[in-house]
């Protein structure tokens, strides 16, 4: 009996899917809820897994291939029992070994490859063993219940590498021994297509900067005031929530606070319309993988820090495993974005349609200040608010920009709703 395979039925605002990945090939064995395929869109990954146990059938769709909603990927023969197993640990049809024999070969793979355990690996740990070549069963898993993480594949990388480095060249007869070995001073190129979400982010982006009257204030913040903080409660805050105190939880609640007093960097534009929101969900761009993702913290206003804190860090892990949902990622009326932990000093962030404001957070630098007539060495960070002129006027932008820094100069200020 064979069972249709079929992708997820996509969310209203995704049209069509690509195929990433296919983790089975025909007449592997296959568990009940193990992964199949994984559908890229250009905001999430999709994961299909098997209805039940059997051998997969005849894949109709390859990788690269554009499916629709709910469109057929393939078929899965319920019961039957096939000749080979999955990748992780890929096993024929052959005369049985001597114990002796397989246990030496298997201690031998797990020493010459840094583990065998074959755990869970997320769409992010996958695709880059894929990239690289490296099979699920030979990178040692350190995350929850054996979970394979994208540090677990770059270690691996980083040892194959190592190992590497120090051999001769091989004997020809080896098959590992590239067929044309590289000229020196040859200049190379590797030609790969682009991912569904980096072509959106790029569509996005240009449509930000071709739709939008946009430009681009700044200031600097004295950040002292909140390292001190920090330093003070840091112990008590971490021991009391079970997270530890990060910057951008003070920036979003400062953000939170300037938003209410200038509510036209909370609007945004819909056609001939200005749309004013009366909540504040907060966009906070995060790197991955795949490329840069905006999760939005909702209803930001009601959240204290620890809670802000928690969910940012949830947010982040859930970037790198691809494990976002659209939901999370969907509406947001305003965006912040932390340029500063790669080190950027200063920077012009770009508008995230359709919303009408971003502020864009640098690295903090010492930097020699004057403080009532005397030179003080302070901590400081460059701020920037990009800004739809359309909609507002510079006197807004710089006023909104400043009342940020007045809360993050003067923490109280959040307490004291001032």
């Amino acid at each position: 009996m064979s069972t249709e395979i079929k992708a997820p039925q996509f969310p209203e605002s995704v049209a069509d899917g690509t195929v990433a990945t296919w983790h089975k090939n025909e007449g592997d064995a296959v568990k009940r809820d193990e992964l199949l395929v994984d559908i890229e869109t250009d905001k999430v990954v999709l994961e299909v897994v098997a209805p039940s146990d059997g051998v997969m059938g005849k894949v109709l769709k390859g990788e690269g291939d554009t499916v629709e909603s709910q469109e057929l990927l393939g078929y899965l023969d319920e019961g039957a029992s096939g000749g080979k197993t999955s990748d992780a640990g890929k096993t024929e049809d052959k005369a049985p070994q001597s114990p002796d024999k397989g246990s030496a070969e298997a201690a031998e793979d797990d020493e010459g490859d840094g583990g065998g355990a074959d755990g869970v690996a997320g769409p992010a740990a996958r695709r880059l063993m894929t990239e690289h070549g490296i099979e699920p069963g030979k990178v040692k898993g350190t995350g929850k219940g054996g979970r394979i993480t994208r540090e677990d594949v770059e270690q691996a990388i980083s040892q194959r590498e190592t190992r590497s480095e120090p051999e001769q060249p091989r004997p020809p007869q080896q098959p590992a021994q590239p067929a044309v070995p590289a000229v020196p001073g040859e200049r190379e190129e590797r030609r790969v297509p682009m991912t569904r979400l980096r072509k959106r982010i790029a569509e996005r982006l240009v449509d930000a900067q071709q739709n939008a009257a946009m430009l681009t204030t700044f200031n600097e913040v004295n950040m002292k005031p909140i390292m001190d903080m920090r330093k003070n409660y840091q112990a008590d805050f971490e021991k009391a929530h079970g997270v530890r105190l990060g910057f951008m939880s003070f920036f979003v609640r400062a953000c939170v606070e300037a938003l209410k007093r200038f509510p036209a960097v909370n609007a945004s534009i819909d056609g001939d319309d200005i749309v004013y929101h009366g909540y504040y969900d907060i966009g906070v761009a995060v790197s991955s993988d795949r490329g840069l993702v905006v999760p939005v913290l909702r209803d930001s206003d009601q959240k204290g820090l620890a809670e802000i804190e928690s969910q940012i860090i949830e947010y982040g892990n859930k970037a790198m495993d691809g494990k976002l949902s659209i939901d999370e990622m969907t509406g947001g009326t305003f965006t912040i974005s932390n340029g500063g932990v790669f080190g950027s000093m200063m920077s012009t962030p770009i508008l995230n349609p359709p919303q009408t404001g971003i502020l864009g957070m640098h690295k903090i630098q010492e930097r020699p200040m004057a403080v009532d007539g005397k030179v003080e060495i302070l901590p400081m960070m460059y701020l920037a608010l990009s800004y739809d002129h359309r909609l507002i006027d510079g006197k807004e932008a710089v006023q909104f920009l400043v009342a940020v820094k007045q809360f993050i100069e003067d923490p109280a200020r959040l307490l004291l709703d001032i």
